[in-house]
Formats: C-alpha cells, sequence, structure tokens
C-alpha cells in the first residue's frame, strides 16, 4: 500500500458540519477514552492472540502489513492486507466491517443502550475469523486482499468514505468491497436468514453474493433493502466502486427492534 495513502487524512471531511458535530459530541471524556483504547487494542489482536502471528504459514507472513489509516478524532480504521501472486493483476479485493458503536446519550438513536455486541462487534469479529481462515489454510491471493476495520461508521461513514476517497484520490483500483455489519442477531421466533442488501450496491457483485450463501451456507439468503446508505459498503458504491452488503437478518427487523 502506497505510504501516501496511509498518511491521508480527512481534509475534505474535516470541513463537513456533520463531521464537526461529530467530534465535538463523541470524542469527549469516556467516548474519547474508549476510541483510544480500541484504537490501540484492534491493531494488536490483528497481529498477535493466534491470529496473523500464530496462524500465517513463514512464507506467508513478508506479504502481510496490518496498518492503521488515520483519523482526527482519536480512532483509526485498521487495514490488514494480503499482498497478491499476481504480478500483472492488482485490484484490490476488500472485505469491511466498522468498530464504532452508539450507546450513549448523544446518540441520534432515542434508545439507550444500543446493541454495540451486534453492531457491529459481529461483524469484526466475523471478518477477523474470516482473516485467521485464510491465513491458517495458507490462502495465497491472486489479488491483494485487504481488511478493513473502519472507524465512524455511526457518525455517517466517515472512516470509510476517508479511505474510499483516498483509494479513489490514488487512483487505487478495487475489484470488490464487501461489507458485514450486525452479522450476529437473530430475533426470537424467527427463521435464521442472510440478509442480501439490494439498494446501494452493485447488481453483478450482489447475484455473486447470493450465490455464494447458496454454495457455502446452510441458512438462506433474502433480498433486503435499507433504503438509505446505511453501511461502509456506500463509501464505497459512492466512490465508484463495486461493493455488497451482508447483514444477519431481514432489514425491518433490525430497523424495528435491533437498536432497541
Amino acid at each position: 500500500m502506497p505510504t501516501s495513502l496511509l498518511h491521508t487524512t480527512e481534509a475534505a471531511c474535516a470541513s463537513d458540519q456533520g463531521h464537526s458535530d461529530f467530534v465535538d459530541r463523541r470524542t469527549k471524556g469516556k467516548s474519547r477514552k474508549v476510541f483510544e483504547l480500541s484504537d490501540a487494542t484492534l491493531p494488536q489482536r490483528v497481529r498477535s492472540l493466534q491470529v496473523t502471528d500464530e496462524n500465517a504459514f513463514p512464507l506467508l507472513r513478508p506479504h502481510i502489513t496490518i496498518e492503521e489509516f488515520k483519523h482526527s478524532w482519536g480512532q483509526n480504521t485498521i487495514i490488514a492486507r494480503i499482498n497478491g501472486s499476481s504480478e500483472i493483476d492488482d485490484r484490490v479485493v476488500i472485505v469491511g466491517a466498522h468498530q464504532d458503536r452508539q450507546n450513549d446519550s448523544t446518540s441520534f438513536w432515542p434508545f439507550d443502550p444500543a446493541p454495540g455486541a451486534d453492531d457491529d462487534g459481529s461483524g469484526t469479529v466475523t471478518i477477523l475469523e474470516s482473516y485467521r481462515s485464510l491465513l491458517a489454510s495458507g490462502f495465497v491471493p491472486e489479488r491483494p486482499v485487504e481488511f478493513h476495520w473502519y472507524s465512524a461508521e455511526e457518525g455517517g461513514l466517515l472512516g470509510s468514505q476517508a479511505v474510499a476517497q483516498a483509494y479513489a484520490a490514488q487512483g487505487l483500483e478495487v475489484y470488490a468491497m464487501s461489507q458485514f455489519d450486525m452479522t450476529a442477531w437473530v430475533k426470537r421466533g424467527t427463521k435464521e436468514e442472510v440478509g442480501v442488501i439490494v439498494d446501494y450496491v452493485d447488481d453483478g457483485l450482489t447475484k455473486y453474493n447470493m450465490q455464494l450463501v447458496d454454495a457455502y451456507l446452510s441458512i438462506p439468503y433474502v433480498e433486503t433493502k435499507c433504503g438509505y446508505a446505511c453501511s461502509d459498503h456506500a463509501s464505497w458504491s459512492k466512490a465508484g466502486y463495486p461493493s455488497v452488503f451482508s447483514i444477519g437478518n431481514i432489514i425491518l427487523t433490525w430497523m424495528n427492534l435491533s437498536h432497541s
């Protein structure tokens, strides 16, 4: 990954009033301390704790990088990259989730607390386990594969927007981006399903995502919509890259209950 990209900050977002409000409300007192703790802990967990250090084959380790994409509000986006074997195809495959959650009195959701374990602790752990499994299998990708843990999704996709805009500014090509947000919760008495979002996504990639569910999972998918840019995949769509989004249950159940 280009060094200049890793040090890119949120100049474009910083002038936005929404960003300023987020920083003002979200990075004071306890919230600031939580951000800083997460910022220090997640890169450690990705590097060690039976993840990179204990699972990557020795020959693969030199091809893995773990970097922090700097943000101004005290929590950085974490990017783990496995370099590809191809000498001619450097288009990046991105798997993403977000680190942050809302559960204080300044939340725009009129409920307290919010379920940080699912939104989005579940997606964070889902892609961390995917990363670990690939390393343990000796997987060597043809194209580079990146795992992104985004900051400040709840503030308006701020972390992922900054990363996507920086990739676009650098002229980097993204082959596909797949977002995982709230992948664990199933309402009691309902059927377990994979919610495949069909708005603010790439149609072709979404159809492929459905094929993956059919091929590898024992539970079915259901097509569903957010109705708005509801997670970090939308940042990549906005930047002109193909993206797809999977969620743990149908979106109506999530909208009605998961933030209560």
